[in-house]
């Protein structure tokens, strides 16, 4: 599906954001942050990726939007969770993870494939119909051999009806109406996202988004739209163009309302 670098148009902390990093395990500078084009000392450490595999069986897919929002819901979770932070099991894993690029990979798993995912550490979220189960971040070749052999590509998802319009009163992630971006692509692009939006947030707003069950939405907006969303000071997602779309494309505006001018 996809493997991704995610960069906002000005890295949170910089002198021309509006907003400061909070979490203790989001190591960014405007100096020295994993979202510049340019070569950093984080190209010369140790790469990693955060796995994401989901749910998919043949004959009972997902709907595209419920297996992006549980994505997001799935990375916000394992941002969050005690095991990420100071001395838990996770917390060197991710450490490493975001001093070098921050990338994500989906995939898919169906049958004994998932269940084998799923007998490995991680944590499952569950949405209307669709599972996501996000890992511990692995290094880029040393994936364990339940998750390597997963497919990346290959399946399409789709909504059999138009999503609702989402609840503005809760966060929206916003993806680009310019981009045809496969299932994968824009699963790992909402996950980007929700990170950069926790990242920026105060620590009542996380509790409070926490205490929610991470409550958001991922919707396209029209051309309009899209446009006043990315002059507007939100957290916005650039591709490094590893995958599918143009290096410094903009795939998602990240509006949660404590984030709002």
């Amino acid at each position: 599906m996809s493997s991704e670098e995610i960069q906002p148009d000005s890295p949170p902390g910089s002198p021309s954001s509006p907003l400061s990093p909070v979490s203790p395990v989001s190591p960014v500078s405007p100096v020295d942050s994993p979202f510049r084009h340019e070569s950093t000392a984080r190209d010369e450490a140790p790469q990693f990726v955060l796995p994401l595999v989901v749910h998919i069986e043949k004959a009972d897919p997902p709907a595209r939007t419920d297996a992006l929002e549980t994505t997001a819901r799935a990375v916000l979770s394992f941002l969050s969770d005690e095991r990420s932070h100071g001395e838990g099991e996770w917390a060197q894993a991710m450490r490493d993870w975001q001093d070098a690029r921050i990338r994500k990979v989906v995939r898919r798993a169906r049958g004994a494939e998932w269940r084998k995912a799923s007998a490995l550490p991680g944590i499952t979220v569950t949405g209307r119909a669709a599972e996501v189960r996000v890992f511990p971040p692995v290094p880029l070749d040393g994936w364990p051999k339940e998750l390597a052999k997963l497919q990346v590509s290959g399946t399409d998802l789709d909504d059999p009806e138009p999503p609702a319009a989402p609840d503005l009163a809760a966060p929206v992630l916003w993806l680009s109406p310019k981009l045809d971006m496969s299932a994968g692509k824009a699963m790992a692009q909402a996950g980007h996202g929700a990170q950069l939006a926790w990242w920026e947030l105060s620590e009542a707003d996380r509790a409070a988004w926490r205490e929610s069950g991470f409550l958001l939405s991922v919707r396209t907006p029209d051309p309009a739209h899209w446009h006043q969303l990315t002059v507007s000071g939100l957290p916005v997602v650039r591709d490094a163009g590893f995958t599918e779309i143009a290096a410094g494309s903009c795939t998602v505006v990240a509006d949660h309302p404590s984030l709002r001018g």
